[in-house]
């Protein structure tokens, strides 16, 4: 059994991962944001407070703080609070852990697939360069200030993850209220490949980290890649309804900015999980079809 404190604990994923870990028989510890005038909380990445101690004995750390990064349009200010959120906020818990005299045996922190950019039908493994745009300066900031937790001898994982199909949250939970409707569709000529993973397996693959011999980049994506005209067809099937209207371009720039449209609606990421892969890890979840199944059960 490990103790193991978790940032970002009240999201999509560390409400998903919390219970798994309980499950598992470990100890987990929330590290929860505030101010030090609040007793329950423990850090405060705006004002770079850490409660001194908040983080002793622990033997791991999953890092999963950040800004939303689809939920608002893009103007420069929703830019600069996105990427302070991630860099800000994991030089401050790095920082922290470099001060304890017992440090954890390991960090995770959360990347995302947007380091690679969007790449058309290229295979993208850990070993593949960044890509432009502003999801990789992200993904190259944010984890560079992880991977500052290696310099001081604590095993660190940053794990590039792709859409995680829940229907409690995330990017399917906005999509099926249209899709029930009969209005769901490709989106742009649905040529894109769409990076998933089912929520279930995204917390096996933390859990798996945790012991494994990985460390340095780890994508956390199903192993079966595919478009999004392929992923839409498979969640018209899931729920029995018509996929046929397609979502243009132009209408997808309207509704949400040019930016998070080209690089994240319309960005095309064909993401291989090699690393896991190599280290035997079996997913619960192989096909879209299986992971919508599990995520709408």
């Amino acid at each position: 059994m490990a103790r193991i404190a978790i940032t970002g604990s009240s999201g999509l994923i560390g409400g998903a991962l919390q219970p798994h870990l309980l499950g598992a028989g470990h100890d987990v510890i929330r590290v929860r944001r505030g101010n030090d005038s609040d007793p329950s909380a423990m850090w405060n990445p705006a004002t770079g407070w850490f409660r001194e101690g908040a983080l002793d004995g622990v033997d791991a750390v999953i890092h999963l703080a950040g800004a939303g990064i689809a939920d608002k349009r893009w103007s420069e200010s929703r830019k600069q609070e996105i990427l302070d959120s991630r860099v800000n906020g994991t030089r401050l818990l790095v920082d922290h852990l470099a001060s304890l005299t017992k440090k954890p045996s390991v960090l995770i922190s959360s990347s995302a697939v947007g380091y690679y950019g969007s790449r058309g039908d290229e295979t993208l493994t850990e070993a593949s360069a960044p890509g432009r745009g502003f999801l990789p300066e992200i993904c190259i900031a944010w984890e560079r200030e992880a991977m500052r937790a290696a310099e001081f001898g604590v095993r660190t994982v940053t794990l590039r993850t792709g859409v995680v199909l829940a229907k409690e949250g995330g990017a399917l939970a906005k999509m099926l209220l249209p899709f029930k409707l009969g209005m769901g569709g490709r989106l742009g000529d649905g040529k894109a490949y769409f990076p998933w993973i089912s929520l279930h397996d995204l917390a096996r693959v933390f859990e798996y980290v945790l012991t494994a011999d990985v460390r340095g980049p780890v994508n956390a994506v199903g192993p079966k890649p595919v478009t999004n005209a392929e992923f839409t067809k498979a969640l018209g099937k899931a729920i029995h309804r018509p996929t046929l209207l397609p979502v243009p371009t132009t209408g997808l720039k309207l509704l949400y900015g040019t930016g998070i449209t080209n690089e994240t609606l319309l960005s095309s990421q064909r993401v291989i999980p090699a690393v896991l892969q190599e280290g035997g890890f079996r997913f619960g979840q192989e096909t879209v079809a299986e992971a919508l199944e599990a995520a709408l059960a």
